[in-house]
């Protein structure tokens, strides 16, 4: 049995990929230029965790890699000294 294709078909398929491309902007840390994430900034380390103390991801936080690695050890550094909950 032979597939047959509408006009509307592949048309539409390629509309919908080549609209959902969204350009990519720097994360927070990127934008200013920050090379250490410090432990002890409790106002922006709060700022990417939930209301339960998780972690949000990369693509939650806006978060480029490197940064997300930074943010996640001075979270965990901060939890240790007891600046931050390890849940709520």
């Amino acid at each position: 049995m032979a597939r047959t294709f509408n006009k509307k078909g592949p048309d539409k398929r390629k509309k919908r990929f080549s609209t959902g491309m969204r350009e990519q902007t720097q994360c927070r840390f990127c934008r200013e230029s920050k090379k250490y994430i410090d432990y002890k900034d409790i106002d922006t380390l709060s700022k990417l965790l939930t209301n339960r103390g998780k972690i949000f991801s990369r693509k939650r936080s806006g978060n480029c890699a490197g940064c997300q690695r930074k943010v996640q050890t001075a979270i965990k550094r901060a939890r240790y000294m007891a600046l931050l909950p390890f849940t709520s």
